[in-house]
């Protein structure tokens, strides 16, 4: 019966009017995927895997996270390797603290970053490696009430110790100190003297903005409030205010207004993102910001956009967070050159721990195989233009 019942709709169907309204199929040719240059995939194949740029290739030649992480490893490649190509490094995220700290400087020293912007959060986590301290991982069987009690503060599965805090407020309570009332303050003005104090007081310490100021790259944090390092400067304007001295004045204008013109000068950009959130929207307004200038002001600029988009965040789309939104959306705000006019773009959907160690050690490979490293002036000399 039930045979019976549908070989006679597929009857019905095949001999209908030929309108397409019984939702039956249609016909196909079937194409040739090599006349139509398709890209065949390959097997991963580790027997053939010497390196880590080996087995990135290779994973670009799969599928799924997996391409996009090969992808990627080769639009930084292309950023590293224009030596036109001004590159934004913008993080969020717990990225010093989950011990990431040490490839971000690496970018730096190697000259294939120019420019930081950042959470506060991160570059205060990151002062603390910079001045010797320990980050530890957290007992799951010590409740947070015991870490609490204890001066422990949690970050997922690792922990910052209090004290730690405690000795990097000593250290910005000197920069602070010596810091002239009269000189406005800006992010990347505090975190250059912080990595000029480093420099002079921590030669045996590795960390980003002691190679930040070495190098020449500004350091900006647009929610600088919203972390360590804006508490201890409030702190400390307190105090001076107690003891009858100017307290500091603080604009994030200065910032902005710094940031567009350094990006300005530059024949090309490149943005390369960890995370997402406010260090992402905030570089990608850049050319919003300048449009604007030009539209509503009059202002004679260059139209200018980012060329090269690489970012590493797990977040999805349909979210409708900044995080997690793709290249080509902000090509309609503006903000990035479209892949036909010669943009180019790597997104990869993976916890930037496992994502980001992988791609640098990759590139850095190629860099150092071919014997054509980017140019390590290239930092100092595009900020003093």
């Amino acid at each position: 019966m039930t045979q019976g019942n549908h070989g006679g709709a597929h009857r019905n169907a095949r001999e209908g009017n030929g309108t397409g309204q019984g939702g039956e199929g249609k016909e196909r040719r079937l194409h040739n995927p090599i006349e139509d240059r398709l890209i065949p995939l390959e097997p991963l194949d580790l027997s053939r895997v010497r390196s880590i740029d080996d087995l990135v290739r290779a994973m670009s030649k799969t599928a799924f996270t997996g391409r996009q992480l090969g992808e990627a490893a080769d639009v930084l490649e292309a950023m590293a390797r224009d030596q036109d190509c001004f590159v934004v490094m913008t993080l969020a995220g717990a990225m010093t603290v989950a011990k990431q700290g040490l490839i971000v400087t690496e970018l730096i020293d190697r000259g294939i970053v120019n420019a930081i912007v950042s959470t506060g959060a991160l570059m205060a986590h990151g002062l603390v490696e910079a001045t010797g301290r320990a980050h530890f991982r957290a007992n799951p069987e010590v409740s947070d009430e015991e870490l609490y009690e204890q001066g422990y503060n949690r970050v997922y599965d690792t922990l910052e110790p209090e004290q730690n805090l405690d000795d990097v407020e000593e250290v910005m309570s000197q920069v602070l100190e010596s810091w002239d009332h009269n000189e406005v303050m800006c992010s990347y003005k505090l975190n250059h003297a912080i990595g000029a104090h480093l420099s002079k007081h921590a030669k045996d310490q590795r960390g980003i903005l002691k190679s930040a100021y070495e190098k020449g790259v500004p350091v900006f944090v647009p929610a600088f409030t919203d972390s360590e390092l804006g508490l201890d400067t409030a702190l400390n304007n307190r105090m001076r205010e107690s003891t009858g001295r100017h307290k500091v004045r603080y604009d994030p204008f200065e910032d902005l207004e710094h940031f567009a013109a350094t990006l300005l000068r530059q024949k090309r950009l490149g943005i390369f993102t960890i995370g997402g959130g406010v260090p992402r929207n905030w570089s990608q307004q850049f050319g919003p910001f300048i449009e604007l200038r030009h539209r509503r002001l009059g202002e004679n600029l260059p139209l200018k956009r980012y060329h090269y988009g690489l970012r590493i965040c797990p977040e999805p789309v349909y979210w409708g967070g900044l995080s997690g939104s793709p290249y080509s959306e902000a090509i309609s705000w503006g903000k990035f050159v479209p892949p036909a006019e010669g943009g180019k773009f790597g997104e990869v959907f993976v916890d930037a721990t496992v994502g980001l160690p992988l791609i640098v050690a990759a590139v850095l490979e190629r860099l150092d195989k071919k014997g054509s490293k980017p140019n390590r002036t290239k930092s100092a000399a595009a900020n003093k233009k």
